[in-house]
């Protein structure tokens, strides 16, 4: 039965190995029915064993008989719970890997999507400064529109009131000049009469009286 127990160990060790060597999910499979492959030969021992405690109890000495069946009991169920360890072992191992590959496929996806989505941002990016560059190009041509309309009208108003200054200095001086005039021609008036009523004076002056005689 030891015999047994060994090979089947060694059978079982022969599986996993080639368990690993298969894909996750063959790999989880099969541990699956190793483990079940083992239940079932504990069970088997525990049966067999069960029989020779029973045969034990009919022998003189029950005692060595009873011990001998426990350590041979204690030997192949440590040995097969080793298998156990080993088969949970690997279960884990193949499902850590499956999480990982699980993980690196989705993040494989998610990368291809967020460079999908950079080259979309970077598109409508591009756009939006494209139209940003237009629109403040628009700006500045507008702006410098004005400030030439701006300076133009400012030219225009600076014309005009030297004109309208012109115009009332030309007024003033023209009126001053009739002025002068005006005042030129009142002192000659003014000369003109004095030298008339001198003359009308001088013409209805009566003659001087004689000198008186002398006493």
């Amino acid at each position: 039965m030891k015999s047994f127990v060994i090979a089947f160990f060694l059978l079982t060790l022969g599986g996993f190995a080639t368990s690993q060597n298969g894909p996750v999910n063959g790999q989880i499979a099969d541990i699956d029915a190793q483990r079940a492959a083992i239940a079932a030969e504990r069970n088997r021992l525990e049966t067999g064993f069960m029989n020779e405690e029973a045969s034990c109890y009919k022998k003189f000495a029950v005692n060595s008989c009873l011990d001998n069946v426990n350590a041979r009991r204690r030997a192949v169920m440590a040995d097969l719970r080793r298998q156990e360890i080993l088969l949970n072992d690997a279960q884990r191992k193949s499902k850590a890997e499956q999480q990982i590959r699980k993980s690196q496929e989705k993040s494989s996806s998610e990368s291809l999507q967020q460079d999908k989505d950079r080259r979309t941002q970077a598109i409508e990016d591009f756009r939006g400064r494209q139209a940003r560059d237009q629109e403040n190009a628009q700006r500045r041509d507008a702006a410098v529109a004005n400030e030439a309309a701006a300076r133009n009208a400012n030219a225009a108003r600076l014309e005009n009131h030297a004109k309208k200054n012109q115009k009332r200095a030309e007024r003033q001086a023209q009126a001053a000049e009739e002025s002068r005039k005006f005042n030129e021609r009142q002192v000659q008036a003014q000369d003109r009469r004095a030298r008339h009523e001198a003359d009308q004076a001088n013409r209805v002056k009566p003659a001087p009286k004689p000198l008186p005689l002398p006493q």
